[in-house]
Protein backbone atom coordinates (compact mmCIF):
# COMPACT_ATOMS: atom_id res chain seq x y z
CA UNK A 1 0.00 0.00 0.00
CA UNK A 2 1.40 3.37 -1.04
CA UNK A 3 1.20 6.29 1.30
CA UNK A 4 2.12 9.90 0.67
CA UNK A 5 4.41 11.49 3.22
CA UNK A 6 3.76 14.83 4.84
CA UNK A 7 6.55 16.53 2.83
CA UNK A 8 4.96 15.29 -0.41
CA UNK A 9 1.57 16.63 0.63
CA UNK A 10 3.17 19.92 1.60
CA UNK A 11 4.91 20.19 -1.79
CA UNK A 12 1.61 19.54 -3.57
CA UNK A 13 -0.05 22.23 -1.49
CA UNK A 14 2.78 24.63 -2.30
CA UNK A 15 2.41 24.03 -6.04
CA UNK A 16 -1.34 24.54 -5.80
CA UNK A 17 -0.82 27.72 -3.78
CA UNK A 18 1.64 29.03 -6.36
CA UNK A 19 -0.87 28.55 -9.17
CA UNK A 20 -3.54 30.21 -7.06
CA UNK A 21 -1.26 33.11 -6.17
CA UNK A 22 -0.40 33.73 -9.81
CA UNK A 23 -4.05 33.77 -10.84
CA UNK A 24 -4.99 35.88 -7.84
CA UNK A 25 -2.45 38.51 -8.82
CA UNK A 26 -4.05 38.60 -12.27
CA UNK A 27 -7.51 38.89 -10.74
CA UNK A 28 -8.50 35.26 -11.14
CA UNK A 29 -9.97 33.68 -14.32
CA UNK A 30 -12.89 36.12 -14.28
CA UNK A 31 -10.49 39.02 -13.84
CA UNK A 32 -8.58 37.98 -16.93
CA UNK A 33 -11.82 38.00 -18.92
CA UNK A 34 -12.74 41.37 -17.44
CA UNK A 35 -9.57 42.92 -18.84
CA UNK A 36 -10.89 42.43 -22.36
CA UNK A 37 -14.22 44.20 -21.83
CA UNK A 38 -12.93 47.82 -21.83
CA UNK A 39 -10.99 47.06 -25.00
CA UNK A 40 -14.08 45.66 -26.73
CA UNK A 41 -16.09 48.66 -25.55
CA UNK A 42 -13.46 51.11 -26.81
CA UNK A 43 -13.17 49.57 -30.27
CA UNK A 44 -16.94 49.23 -30.70
CA UNK A 45 -17.71 52.78 -29.54
CA UNK A 46 -14.90 54.24 -31.62
CA UNK A 47 -16.21 52.61 -34.79
CA UNK A 48 -19.77 53.75 -34.08
CA UNK A 49 -19.46 57.13 -32.38
CA UNK A 50 -15.85 58.28 -32.54
CA UNK A 51 -12.94 58.75 -30.15
CA UNK A 52 -14.63 60.77 -27.40
CA UNK A 53 -17.46 58.26 -27.06
CA UNK A 54 -14.93 55.42 -27.08
CA UNK A 55 -12.93 56.95 -24.23
CA UNK A 56 -16.03 57.57 -22.14
CA UNK A 57 -17.44 54.11 -22.80
CA UNK A 58 -14.19 52.32 -21.94
CA UNK A 59 -13.93 54.35 -18.74
CA UNK A 60 -17.50 53.56 -17.70
CA UNK A 61 -16.98 49.85 -18.34
CA UNK A 62 -13.73 49.82 -16.35
CA UNK A 63 -15.39 51.62 -13.42
CA UNK A 64 -18.40 49.31 -13.52
CA UNK A 65 -16.12 46.27 -13.36
CA UNK A 66 -14.18 47.75 -10.45
CA UNK A 67 -17.37 48.53 -8.51
CA UNK A 68 -18.74 45.04 -9.19
CA UNK A 69 -15.53 43.45 -7.89
CA UNK A 70 -15.49 45.62 -4.80
CA UNK A 71 -19.12 44.80 -4.04
CA UNK A 72 -18.21 41.13 -4.25
CA UNK A 73 -15.33 41.84 -1.84
CA UNK A 74 -12.78 40.56 -4.31
CA UNK A 75 -9.12 41.64 -4.42
CA UNK A 76 -8.76 45.42 -4.53
CA UNK A 77 -5.55 45.62 -6.56
CA UNK A 78 -6.86 44.05 -9.81
CA UNK A 79 -9.92 46.33 -9.66
CA UNK A 80 -7.88 49.49 -9.16
CA UNK A 81 -5.23 48.29 -11.60
CA UNK A 82 -7.84 47.84 -14.30
CA UNK A 83 -9.21 51.35 -13.80
CA UNK A 84 -5.71 52.86 -13.77
CA UNK A 85 -4.72 50.97 -16.92
CA UNK A 86 -7.78 52.07 -18.86
CA UNK A 87 -7.47 55.64 -17.55
CA UNK A 88 -3.83 55.82 -18.64
CA UNK A 89 -4.57 54.43 -22.10
CA UNK A 90 -7.61 56.68 -22.54
CA UNK A 91 -5.67 59.73 -21.33
CA UNK A 92 -2.93 59.21 -23.90
CA UNK A 93 -5.50 58.64 -26.64
CA UNK A 94 -7.40 61.80 -25.65
CA UNK A 95 -4.18 63.86 -25.52
CA UNK A 96 -2.98 62.76 -28.96
CA UNK A 97 -6.44 62.67 -30.51
CA UNK A 98 -5.71 59.25 -32.00
CA UNK A 99 -7.69 56.11 -31.20
CA UNK A 100 -4.73 53.85 -31.87
CA UNK A 101 -2.84 55.44 -28.98
CA UNK A 102 -5.24 53.69 -26.60
CA UNK A 103 -3.01 50.65 -27.18
CA UNK A 104 0.42 52.28 -27.06
CA UNK A 105 1.09 51.60 -23.34
CA UNK A 106 0.33 47.90 -23.76
CA UNK A 107 2.48 47.67 -26.87
CA UNK A 108 5.57 49.09 -25.20
CA UNK A 109 4.87 47.19 -21.99
CA UNK A 110 5.09 43.99 -24.05
CA UNK A 111 8.48 45.02 -25.36
CA UNK A 112 9.67 45.86 -21.84
CA UNK A 113 8.44 42.48 -20.61
CA UNK A 114 10.29 40.65 -23.37
CA UNK A 115 13.52 42.54 -22.63
CA UNK A 116 13.32 41.86 -18.88
CA UNK A 117 12.58 38.16 -19.40
CA UNK A 118 15.45 37.75 -21.87
CA UNK A 119 17.81 39.66 -19.60
CA UNK A 120 16.92 37.36 -16.70
CA UNK A 121 17.97 34.33 -18.76
CA UNK A 122 21.25 35.97 -19.81
CA UNK A 123 21.92 36.87 -16.17
CA UNK A 124 21.30 33.22 -15.17
CA UNK A 125 18.28 34.13 -13.04
CA UNK A 126 15.37 33.06 -15.30
CA UNK A 127 12.26 34.76 -13.99
CA UNK A 128 10.03 31.71 -14.47
CA UNK A 129 12.13 29.79 -11.96
CA UNK A 130 12.70 32.70 -9.61
CA UNK A 131 9.03 33.66 -9.27
CA UNK A 132 7.68 30.10 -9.11
CA UNK A 133 10.15 28.87 -6.53
CA UNK A 134 9.79 31.93 -4.34
CA UNK A 135 6.02 31.42 -4.40
CA UNK A 136 6.37 27.75 -3.41
CA UNK A 137 8.96 28.39 -0.74
CA UNK A 138 11.78 26.40 -2.37
CA UNK A 139 14.12 29.36 -2.56
CA UNK A 140 17.00 29.06 -5.03
CA UNK A 141 17.91 25.38 -4.67
CA UNK A 142 16.93 24.83 -8.33
CA UNK A 143 19.87 26.99 -9.47
CA UNK A 144 22.30 24.35 -8.20
CA UNK A 145 21.16 21.90 -10.90
CA UNK A 146 22.02 22.55 -14.55
CA UNK A 147 19.04 20.64 -15.93
CA UNK A 148 16.60 22.53 -13.74
CA UNK A 149 18.14 25.76 -14.96
CA UNK A 150 17.57 24.55 -18.51
CA UNK A 151 13.89 23.88 -17.82
CA UNK A 152 13.34 27.34 -16.37
CA UNK A 153 15.43 28.97 -19.09
CA UNK A 154 13.19 27.31 -21.67
CA UNK A 155 10.01 28.45 -19.90
CA UNK A 156 11.30 32.00 -19.54
CA UNK A 157 12.33 32.12 -23.20
CA UNK A 158 8.86 30.88 -24.14
CA UNK A 159 7.37 33.80 -22.23
CA UNK A 160 9.87 36.09 -23.97
CA UNK A 161 8.56 34.93 -27.34
CA UNK A 162 4.98 35.59 -26.20
CA UNK A 163 5.73 39.14 -25.10
CA UNK A 164 7.94 39.78 -28.10
CA UNK A 165 5.31 38.55 -30.56
CA UNK A 166 2.73 40.80 -28.91
CA UNK A 167 4.98 43.78 -29.50
CA UNK A 168 5.83 42.91 -33.11
CA UNK A 169 2.25 42.21 -34.21
CA UNK A 170 0.62 45.08 -32.37
CA UNK A 171 3.29 47.60 -33.33
CA UNK A 172 2.79 46.63 -36.97
CA UNK A 173 -0.97 47.13 -36.64
CA UNK A 174 -0.35 50.43 -34.82
CA UNK A 175 1.82 51.70 -37.67
CA UNK A 176 -0.90 50.63 -40.12
CA UNK A 177 -3.59 52.54 -38.13
CA UNK A 178 -5.68 49.38 -37.75
CA UNK A 179 -7.58 50.20 -34.55
CA UNK A 180 -10.10 47.37 -34.83
CA UNK A 181 -7.38 44.82 -35.56
CA UNK A 182 -5.35 46.20 -32.66
CA UNK A 183 -8.25 45.50 -30.32
CA UNK A 184 -8.62 41.98 -31.65
CA UNK A 185 -4.88 41.32 -31.39
CA UNK A 186 -4.74 42.63 -27.82
CA UNK A 187 -7.50 40.24 -26.78
CA UNK A 188 -6.33 37.24 -28.79
CA UNK A 189 -2.71 37.64 -27.71
CA UNK A 190 -3.60 38.42 -24.10
CA UNK A 191 -5.14 35.78 -21.84
CA UNK A 192 -4.98 32.85 -24.34
CA UNK A 193 -1.22 33.22 -24.85
CA UNK A 194 -0.64 33.93 -21.17
CA UNK A 195 -2.50 30.74 -20.27
CA UNK A 196 -0.23 28.75 -22.58
CA UNK A 197 2.79 30.42 -21.03
CA UNK A 198 1.67 29.49 -17.52
CA UNK A 199 1.22 25.87 -18.63
CA UNK A 200 4.81 25.84 -19.88
CA UNK A 201 6.04 27.33 -16.59
CA UNK A 202 4.11 24.66 -14.67
CA UNK A 203 5.72 21.98 -16.87
CA UNK A 204 9.17 23.39 -16.13
CA UNK A 205 8.43 23.41 -12.39
CA UNK A 206 7.22 19.81 -12.42
CA UNK A 207 10.22 18.64 -14.44
CA UNK A 208 12.60 20.56 -12.17
CA UNK A 209 11.06 19.15 -8.97
CA UNK A 210 11.36 15.62 -10.33
CA UNK A 211 14.99 16.22 -11.24
CA UNK A 212 15.84 17.82 -7.89
CA UNK A 213 14.39 14.83 -6.04
CA UNK A 214 16.53 12.48 -8.12
CA UNK A 215 19.73 14.36 -7.30
CA UNK A 216 18.77 14.78 -3.65
CA UNK A 217 18.21 18.55 -3.59
CA UNK A 218 14.55 18.06 -2.70
CA UNK A 219 13.01 15.39 -0.45
CA UNK A 220 11.95 12.37 -2.53
CA UNK A 221 8.52 10.80 -2.21
CA UNK A 222 8.61 7.71 -0.06
CA UNK A 223 6.51 4.57 -0.41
Amino acid sequence: MTMTTAPSQQQHQQRTAARGTTLDQLGGPKGLVYTTLPVVAFVAANSLRGLTAAIITAGIVALAIAVERLLRKESLMPALGGVFGVASAAGISWYTGSAKDFFVVGIWASLAGAVVLLASVLARWPLAGLIWNQATGKGTVWRADRRSMFYYDAATLFLTVIFGSRFVVQQWLYDADQVGSLGFAKIAMGFPLLAVGLVVVAWAAKASDKRLKVVGLLPARRA
